[in-house]
């Protein structure tokens, strides 16, 4: 028989509740920050390219956990948007570096503040003793990520 008022079902269900929560969360930033409806495989490859650099297709598949192949479509259809740029590999001339155009740089720089725009206003939507509430567990949540 289940004890609601038994501690590791109730931190169970609190771990469930919060990977949703944080799931939802995630969910909403990335449609607020994503006007141009960027797939996520092109989003995560931009973030890389601003993150690293210059990258060839085979070193961003390895990093982004896919195959060159789809790699290769990913950074083509970026090529297309003008977002990713491609230049001769300075020591190997059979490969091709990849990175962010202006525009690329651009478009990343969008979502950050449209991100961050929407979270602000929603969280502004909050009486302060929520604000404070959420504002708090922003520590804790860190710790989580560095456990």
């Amino acid at each position: 028989m289940s004890n609601t008022r038994d501690p590791l079902n109730s931190l169970e269900a609190a771990v469930t509740e919060l990977s949703l929560a944080i799931g939802q969360l995630l969910r909403r930033l990335r449609m607020e920050a994503n006007p141009s409806e960027l797939s996520w495989s092109q989003v995560a490859t931009l973030a890389r390219l601003d993150k690293l650099g210059w990258m060839t297709t085979a070193d961003l598949a390895r990093a982004e956990s896919v195959k060159p192949q789809s790699m290769g479509a990913t950074l083509a259809d970026l090529e297309q948007e003008g977002l990713v740029q491609r230049r001769p590999h300075p020591t190997d001339g059979r490969q091709v570096l990849f990175g962010l155009t202006d525009e690329g740089v651009e478009a990343r720089r969008k979502r950050s503040v449209a991100k961050r725009e929407w979270l602000l206003a929603a969280m502004a939507k909050l009486d302060p003793a929520e604000q404070q509430t959420l504002i708090a567990a922003v520590a804790l949540i860190k710790r989580l990520g560095d456990s």
